[in-house]
């Protein structure tokens, strides 16, 4: 597997340690995930929270103005959520949640997270955010 071009925030532990307690199968997607998420934005910041089983994504380390979408593994699926999810355009009707602002994609295979409308709506989400430089 090629370098992923991800900046991680350290303190909050690590990605493996976010997936750790999750099955081989979710985590498998996880880094899968990851690496879509680093494809779409090269240089990504990641900041992971071990404790709370959650990755941040985005330009820097601030949750909710600076992420733009998030990974969190559960026991039969892999949550890739979206900071500002409910403004993105969802014309397949992808994402969940009825939030103010949160939405997500409950990824269950590999097969799903490879869908072109799953890319369209990271590579639109990350547009909400300035561009790395």
């Amino acid at each position: 597997m090629p370098e992923l071009k991800i900046k991680t925030m350290a303190g909050n532990g690590n990605f493996e340690a976010v997936i750790a307690a999750a099955s081989p199968e979710i985590q498998a997607l996880a880094r899968e995930a990851r690496a879509l998420l680093a494809d779409v934005m090269p240089g990504i910041t990641e900041v992971p929270w071990a404790r709370q089983k959650i990755a941040g994504y985005g330009v820097g380390p601030k949750k909710m103005s600076e992420h733009f979408c998030y990974l969190a593994p559960f026991k039969k699926h892999l949550n890739l959520g979206f900071f500002y999810g409910a403004d993105l355009p969802d014309p397949q009707n992808l994402l969940e949640g009825a939030g103010k602002e949160l939405r997500h994609i409950k990824i269950r295979s590999a097969e799903q997270l490879r869908q072109p409308a799953v890319r369209e709506l990271v590579e639109r989400a990350s547009t909400h955010l300035p561009k790395l430089e």
